[in-house]
């Protein structure tokens, strides 16, 4: 059977946005038209995967203000995500695209600034059966997990923070 997958990366470990982003290059290899979303990191940034998506001509859309446990203006901070989940469902039911990551998307409904049975039903009535949907984020809620085909959860073992190793540029970011 072929149809469009909704991927669900989580956990507490390392490597959740990773992997998705290496599922894009994967599809950007295969001429899919793809779009990325990041709900958290702040549109200011400049990281790897926004440099390298430039390059590609990959669609990306960064609307946070960063890490949300320092916000210093939750209401900015929450409308922000809205925005983000304004295009990200501009962006899924235009058709217009074969895989679309919302990348930390997880927060958005764990942290209650979007409704979690609303996100699901939207999704349900409004994603093409041909979309593959990467959502990324720690504490994925029961109900996506349930809707997804695929979840994959990170576990932490080891970690170089652990070890008072600051993040690393092209490893981290």
């Amino acid at each position: 059977m072929k149809k469009g997958l909704l991927i669900v990366n989580t956990g507490d470990g390392k490597g959740k946005s990773t992997a998705a982003f290496g599922m894009v290059l994967r599809a950007w290899g295969r001429g899919f038209r793809i779009c990325v979303i990041q709900f958290i990191k702040a549109e200011t940034g400049n990281w790897g995967e926004i440099k390298a998506a430039k390059k590609l001509d990959i669609e990306w859309h960064t609307t946070g203000d960063g890490f949300t446990w320092t916000s210093k203006d939750m209401d900015e901070t929450i409308a922000r995500a809205r925005h983000g989940w304004e295009i990200a469902k501009e962006k899924i039911a235009s058709g217009n695209y074969d895989l679309i990551v919302l990348d930390e998307f997880t927060y958005t409904m764990v942290y209650n600034w979007l409704d979690t049975n609303e996100v699901m039903e939207w999704l349900r009535v409004h994603r093409p059966s041909d979309l593959h949907l990467v959502i990324t984020g720690r504490s994925a809620p029961q109900e996506l997990i349930d809707a997804a085909d695929l979840v994959t959860e990170m576990t932490p073992i080891k970690h170089p923070f652990d070890q008072g190793i600051v993040a690393q540029a092209g490893v981290e970011f």
